[in-house]
């Protein structure tokens, strides 16, 4: 798509993040790129994994080093998971089938957004596996069953209950660019998106079927403006732990809930019989002034107090990144941004190859360590809090 060199280009997740900038029309980019407000929850994502110094152990000896882990009784190669993003389809041609594909071949999980361009069921048909799927707690009630019942028939091996969704944040870079769903692709558009060839062309024949699939109604000619508007209306700020009690008695497999920052909502999903949480705050897109998720991460740890594992998404954009959240008792890591910045990148390929950057990264890491297998991982390869700035 931009050569032969795209790999080596993109080095890093950064690089491939610059490499999607100059492919993508800058309202696309920043739609993915982008949080609420002035953005302070998303750039404290990053930011505070450099608060963590690693304390290594050479002398123990790493020649060969294992990244996998059996989470929620499944195998996956390597302790980075793909979480929910909407619009994959934007981003690349089928971009959610491209990136599921290529989470599979890496031996990892990928987890669809209900705001999928591709229904859940055509994504299951890739055989992707492991395969979750998000939910939310919708206003009509029915249409968090239907979902629920959707993903239990089409064969899904866990359910993602986002809870932190319930008003739409407020994305400022989207307001600025004047983004629109569906975008618009005007004559003067085209005209300003003309240095982003590549992908107006390569996207062009998607424009006219570009749609949220799974709120797709058989028989009723809703375009993507039309459901994205009922979507919002759909939100329900009246949800309460009764609706996660009425979710987990529809859906019979592991059950997990996204969005959780408070412990005390983490000590009650163990009570609810939740079988996992996802530390979140929606990537900064939501609440901003949210505390980030590695912040927000001890303390649910010890809320849970290991009778369910924790899993952590926001910020990781390093393989140490990632170590270190597991040092702290992380399970894994949920990735978002990256995964689209890989597909618009080159497709499956993309996906593929921004894994790739975490397996490798992560392997080094804990080969300087001293660390053979993530059982090896643990706060005695930390500096102790506060010595960083001693």
């Amino acid at each position: 798509m931009m050569g032969r060199d795209w790999r080596q280009r993109g080095y890093n997740i950064a690089a491939m993040r610059d490499l999607a900038r100059g492919i993508l029309p800058r309202p696309v980019f920043d739609f993915a790129d982008g949080g609420a407000e002035d953005e302070r929850t998303l750039r404290r994502n990053e930011s505070s994994f450099s608060d963590i110094a690693l304390l290594p152990q050479p002398l123990n000896g790493a020649a060969e080093r294992d990244q996998s882990l059996t989470l929620l009784g499944q195998k996956l190669s390597m302790p980075v998971i793909i979480g929910p993003t909407g619009l994959g389809g934007l981003f690349w041609p089928d971009g959610e089938r491209c990136a599921a594909r290529a989470a599979s071949r890496a031996g990892t999980a990928y987890c669809l957004s209900h705001g999928s361009v591709c229904t859940l069921e055509q994504l299951a048909e890739t055989k992707a596996a492991p395969r979750w799927m998000q939910v939310f707690v919708y206003r009509d009630r029915a249409f968090t069953r239907e979902l629920t019942e959707r993903a239990q028939t089409a064969g899904y091996d866990a359910l993602v209950l986002t809870v932190d969704n319930q008003l739409l944040g407020n994305r400022e870079r989207d307001i600025r660019n004047g983004f629109q769903i569906p975008p618009r692709f005007g004559a003067l558009d085209m005209a300003m998106m003309a240095t982003k060839l590549p992908w107006l062309l390569r996207m062009r024949a998607e424009f006219p079927r570009l749609t949220f699939g799974n709120y797709v109604r058989p028989g009723k000619p809703e375009n993507l403006k039309t459901l994205a508007g009922r979507m919002n209306l759909l939100l329900d700020p009246s949800m309460s732990w009764a609706d996660v009690d009425e979710v987990r008695k529809i859906w019979r497999g592991p059950l997990i809930l996204k969005g959780i920052l408070h412990p005390d909502e983490a000590a009650e999903a163990v009570k609810r019989g939740v079988d996992s949480v996802v530390v979140s705050n929606h990537g900064g897109r939501q609440l901003d002034g949210a505390a980030a998720s590695l912040d927000a991460l001890q303390g649910v740890l010890r809320a849970v107090d290991g009778r369910i594992p924790v899993l952590l998404d926001g910020g990781a954009r390093r393989g140490a990144d990632v170590v270190k959240a597991l040092c702290l008792g992380a399970a894994a890591c949920l990735i978002g941004r990256p995964a689209l910045w890989g597909v618009a990148v080159n497709g499956q390929s993309g996906v593929a190859h921004v894994l790739d950057i975490y397996r490798r990264e992560i392997d080094r890491t804990m080969g300087l360590c001293g660390v053979t297998s993530l059982a090896g991982l643990g706060p005695h390869l930390l500096l102790p809090k506060g010595a960083l700035h001693a």
